[in-house]
């Protein structure tokens, strides 16, 4: 039976606290269906923050890879719609998920086949998301690219990737990138992408022969001016990241060298 929001304000003063009345997998379930719920205060304010306490606390560390399987569920559930409330329980789950992610790369708890798994559905929900709402005026934060963009920067941190899989999500976030329908991806989500990049390329294991030609494609002057804005906007906080940001990638002058190059480029155009 689902508890009133009265029943989570008590769970909520006590510091989070799992309640001892009820079974986790009842309380789980309730919180999940929170998850989706179009009113921000039971959504972020009770849902995402106690499902997120709890994995970082180790509530679920021997459950961990059924709860991220659940989040892995709901990033798909109405995904290609816009303005609906479906958008709120994906980028819920995204959030959740990427907890569950970092709770594995502190010390592993799950195989590594099952985090490539919840990256590979990261993947497709960011590709195919298509509602590009922040805050949503009467109902809080949607967010959704914003939120897969940051569950890519802590998968990147994940031990059970190496080069191939990194250069995967480097491709992940060109194609979000160059999404050429719809409208230009926000600030909050080109910076969202390129602290994903960082993140990648922190790793240090995708080299340059594999950054220039990736930094060339997004440079590239798309026909669409959609596309043609997110790119521009992507490329130059990448650079800012890259050339004042702290704990440099090795790549890091080469490539801010390629990219000034590329912004440069860039420039001419929209000049000529």
């Amino acid at each position: 039976m689902a508890m009133s929001g009265s029943y989570w304000d008590g769970v909520r003063a006590t510091g989070l606290a799992v309640p001892s009345d009820r079974p986790l997998d009842e309380l789980t379930a309730e919180l999940t269906r929170m998850l989706g719920d179009p009113d921000a205060r039971l959504r972020e304010g009770i849902a995402l923050p106690t499902l997120c306490a709890w994995v970082e606390r180790g509530v679920y560390d021997d459950l961990l890879a059924g709860l991220g399987d659940g989040m892995a569920a709901g990033l798909v559930v109405g995904l290609g719609e816009s303005g609906t409330d479906s958008v709120f329980r994906r980028s819920a789950s995204a959030a959740v998920l990427t907890c569950c992610i970092a709770r594995d790369n502190d010390r592993p708890l799950v195989p590594g086949g099952k985090v490539l798994e919840w990256g590979d559905r990261l993947a497709t929900f960011l590709l195919a998301e298509r509602d590009l709402r922040g805050v949503v005026p009467g109902h809080g934060r949607a967010d959704a690219v914003e939120r897969g963009a940051e569950a890519l920067a802590v998968l990147a941190r994940s031990p059970h990737l190496s080069q191939p899989e990194l250069t995967v999500l480097l491709d992940v976030v060109a194609d979000r990138v160059l999404t050429a329908d719809g409208s230009p991806l926000a600030n909050a989500e080109t910076d969202g992408l390129a602290a994903a990049t960082l993140a990648v390329l922190r790793r240090n294991a995708v080299p340059l022969t594999v950054l220039e030609p990736w930094v060339a494609r997004i440079a590239a002057d798309p026909a669409n001016h959609v596309a043609r804005a997110s790119a521009d906007a992507f490329l130059r906080s990448l650079y800012l990241l890259l050339a004042l940001g702290p704990h440099h990638p090795e790549v890091r002058a080469d490539l801010v060298l390629v990219l000034v190059d590329a912004l440069r480029a860039r420039h001419e155009l929209l000049r000529s």
